[in-house]
């Protein structure tokens, strides 16, 4: 029996073919599986069981005895210890996180830890069996490693802030070094290049691209808040855009990547990129596409409102690179190049981070090498008067 063939009460879901009840207790949502069939009598036990649970919850009668009572199998009994999986899983569905967050607790669990601790009660876990499950697992970089420990580490400690645990085993277990990525940004003349490039192109719908990164170049913008970006939050009055969204997983998303609104004021380069867009919108409106208005500055073609996924951008910014003789760097350099740009102009690193959205310490120890670049030659040249100035005096001697 599916999902498609029955319309399953509230709490109730179909799991490896058997009947499970979901429902939160003392704060925390558990999951049992039923020995009950997946019939119709099946099901509506299950959900006179669930209505049972739920209201014994709500007038405060659900204790660990009747809990026993109730799921005589499960592995939640009289002390509360959970299995590792079982935790885990609770953890997970109680978080308030995006679903590309959660996704990558997903991956890194099912990969690394629930294979070797699925059955394991969590109090069972050592420092020791961590150790043999890392030594056993074959990594496929010491990044993926780190990523996985940390992601362990923090369900375990929150494990230890309920009680379950004493303390962390993940936490005697040294984290590989954080890899540093190679910042690479493209020269003012590359980007100039680039975005003429793009704006030469003969198939006018792909214009709206070379406007896409004209604006990314030249704002510092993620590549997911120039997809995200909606007219309404484009003031031009006070020529700034109030940065609010992302695209995530093909979905808009009604956050930054910090969690935190900006507002970006905008150069004249920027503004240039948003006036292509507006006639553009205006053709296409009156074209014979799918979706002929859309709220969304940049969207990708005539049948779609947005750019779903910033891989999709590739298609355009990887022929672009090759047909100008430009080693391949990734799109998201383009903010980059805006940021390097910015501090070789000597502007304020205060202004330049609220503008990306970074703190001031992340501006300054990501491109400490661009902040003191436009000065070196000046400091070598007081170096060199200094040896002047000791010379003339040596030789007075």
């Amino acid at each position: 029996m599916g999902r498609s063939t029955v319309d399953l009460p509230d709490g109730v879901e179909l799991f490896r073919k058997s009947l499970r009840i979901r429902f939160t207790w003392n704060g925390i949502r558990r999951s049992e599986t039923l020995p009950y069939p997946t019939t119709q009598k099946g099901i509506k036990a299950a959900s006179q069981l669930r209505d049972q649970v739920d209201n014994l919850i709500k007038l405060g009668l659900l204790d660990d005895a009747k809990y026993a009572e109730l799921f005589p199998g499960s592995s939640v009994l009289l002390g509360g210890v959970p299995t590792f999986h079982e935790y885990a899983q609770l953890w997970l569905d109680g978080r308030n996180i995006t679903s590309g967050t959660r996704n990558n607790y997903k991956g890194a669990l099912n990969l690394y830890w629930i294979p070797p601790l699925a059955r394991v009660r969590i109090d069972l876990i050592t420092t020791t069996l961590l150790r043999r499950i890392i030594a056993a697992t074959e990594w496929t970089s010491p990044g993926v490693r780190r990523n996985a420990l940390v992601k362990l580490s923090t369900i375990l400690d929150a494990a230890v802030a309920e009680e379950l645990i004493k303390k962390n085993p993940a936490k005697m277990i040294d984290l590989p070094k954080r890899g540093r990525k190679e910042i690479n940004p493209f020269s003012l003349d590359e980007a100039n290049l680039i975005i003429d490039h793009l704006y030469q192109t003969t198939h006018w719908p792909s214009g709206i691209y070379a406007a896409f990164f004209e604006f990314a170049f030249f704002t510092g913008l993620r590549l997911g808040e120039v997809a995200a970006l909606r007219w309404e939050a484009v003031d031009l009055v006070k020529r700034q855009v109030h940065v609010c969204r992302t695209v995530a997983l093909t979905a808009v998303e009604e956050r930054t990547k910090t969690g935190k609104d900006r507002f970006v004021l905008l150069n004249e380069r920027a503004l240039h990129a948003l006036e292509f867009a507006r006639q553009y919108a205006e053709r296409r409106a009156k074209g014979i596409g799918r979706v002929k208005t859309t709220p969304y500055v940049f969207p990708p073609s005539k049948n779609s409102e947005y750019i779903k996924q910033t891989s999709d951008l590739h298609k355009q910014w990887g022929p672009a690179l090759k047909e100008l003789a430009m080693p391949y760097r990734p799109p998201y350099n383009c903010r980059h190049t805006y940021a390097t740009i910015c501090l070789m102009s000597n502007m304020n690193p205060a202004f330049i981070a609220q503008q990306l959205g970074h703190s001031v310490q992340m501006l300054l120890t990501t491109y400490a090498r661009w902040l003191n670049s436009s000065s070196d030659w000046a400091e070598l040249e007081k170096l060199q008067i200094g040896i002047k100035s000791v010379s003339g005096k040596k030789d007075q001697l």
